[in-house]
């Protein structure tokens, strides 16, 4: 495969812009560049936690006469269900994003820690939401969380996109990102909604789960593209 003399002038710019020790380290073949392997598998342990102390917030009912014993639990197990879905899409994003990503630096590794930040309070908010029969405090920093996590995840990307360049894969395939725009708007009226009432909010955090739980092939799409030329 042939380089293009834009290519390797780029190089040489970006090895001239890293400190001399890093340079003298390059030289050397000391330096090499962080791989993205243990932020994902770090980021995968994570989110295997999060999940694990969700399910053990789940307490069994004290009595067995019949499913009415479970009545009493549906509200844990509703926010629950949605919060495992809400991991689950983050895991799944979070995937696909990185399966793009080459190389990270510093400035991605700090972003995505705070996701995992904002992601790790889940497991707290789902239990508060359903202890207290998802009355609106609860449900309101519940949204809280999710826009938090949401900005995060915007903060994450656009890192790998600035370290990457405007033409890289992620840049492409995100494009407009439409979904990414509307999702903390809805995180947004919900929480003051849910003062209103409830059930909006709620309304509000199911609609952004089911516009994320449609399969999106973006990324995919342009890999497919860029393994075909």
């Amino acid at each position: 495969m042939t380089v293009s003399p834009e290519a390797k002038s780029g190089e040489t710019d970006s090895f001239l812009r890293l400190p001399s020790v890093l340079r003298d380290r390059q030289l050397s073949g000391y330096y090499r560049p962080m791989e993205k392997n243990r932020l994902e598998a770090f980021s995968d342990g994570v989110i295997a936690i999060i999940i694990t102390i969700m399910v053990l917030e789940l307490k069994a009912p004290t009595q067995a006469n019949g499913l009415a014993d479970l009545k009493p639990l549906l509200p844990v197990l509703l926010s629950y269900v949605l919060s495992f879905i809400y991991v689950g899409i983050y895991w799944n994003n979070h995937h696909h994003m990185f399966h793009s990503t080459e190389k990270v630096t510093g400035g991605i590794l700090w972003a995505n820690l705070h996701l995992l930040f904002w992601l790790s309070l889940f497991p707290f908010t789902t239990a508060w939401v359903g202890a207290n029969h998802l009355a609106p405090t609860p449900v309101a920093v519940y949204g809280l969380v999710l826009l938090m996590a949401a900005i995060a995840y915007f903060i994450l990307q656009h890192a790998i996109i600035a370290q990457q360049g405007p033409a890289s894969l992620l840049a492409k395939a995100i494009g407009n990102d439409w979904k990414g725009k509307v999702s903390p708007l809805c995180y947004l009226a919900a929480i003051p909604l849910a003062f209103v009432n409830v059930w909006i909010a709620n309304a509000l955090f199911i609609f952004v789960a089911i516009l994320w739980l449609v399969p999106d092939r973006r990324i995919e799409r342009v890999l497919s593209e860029r393994a075909k030329e």
